[in-house]
């Protein structure tokens, strides 16, 4: 994409869309190098999304023995126009665990706590719950049928923008 201000409008875009969500879906990789989708609540940060999640729940523990991860944030499908065309975006990320009580824990707590009540704050008081910062390394922002964009470098936004012009094609008839 070659027009900045297109490009500006589609990262505000992914910005807005991202902060309407309260949940995203999780995909990690299991010590067997098997993969394992969940969800959790996520709250944003600077150019990361935060997450709270129990090391006895399997993707904490996937995510500790393999920070590479996958995210997918989806329109909900009850209010979708098209249910095979879901407004999306996906990162792979890389997963850092946030050490209990550092300056970049009580910001990401923060961060939960503004977004989602006391029940992080709440969770995060028992010694099972580890505070995540997911990096995404790059990603796709999916808005219809046709209208696919590559996110590139470390941001949520996208460092650069690029729509995907190599969509669908038609079969010959028979």
């Amino acid at each position: 994409m070659k027009n900045k201000a297109m490009e500006n409008r589609l990262s505000d875009e992914v910005m807005a869309f991202i902060h309407s969500r309260r949940s995203l879906q999780l995909a990690s990789i299991d010590p067997e190098g098997m993969p394992f989708a969940s969800y959790a609540p996520f709250a944003i940060g600077d150019e990361c999304l935060y997450v709270l999640l129990s090391e006895i729940a399997l993707h904490a523990v996937n995510l500790q023995s393999n920070p590479t991860a996958s995210v997918l944030i989806i329109e909900d499908e009850d209010t979708a126009g098209e249910l095979f065309a879901r407004i999306r975006v996906n990162y792979t990320v890389r997963a850092e665990r946030i050490e209990y009580d550092s300056q970049d824990w009580h910001t990401a707590m923060q961060a939960l706590t503004e977004r989602h009540g006391e029940r992080p704050r709440n969770l995060g008081e028992h010694t099972d719950f580890k505070m995540f910062r997911l990096v995404p390394e790059r990603g796709r922002y999916v808005k219809g049928f046709g209208k696919a964009y590559t996110l590139a470098g470390e941001s949520l936004a996208g460092e650069a923008v690029d729509h995907l012009r190599d969509g669908h094609k038609r079969r010959s008839a028979a």
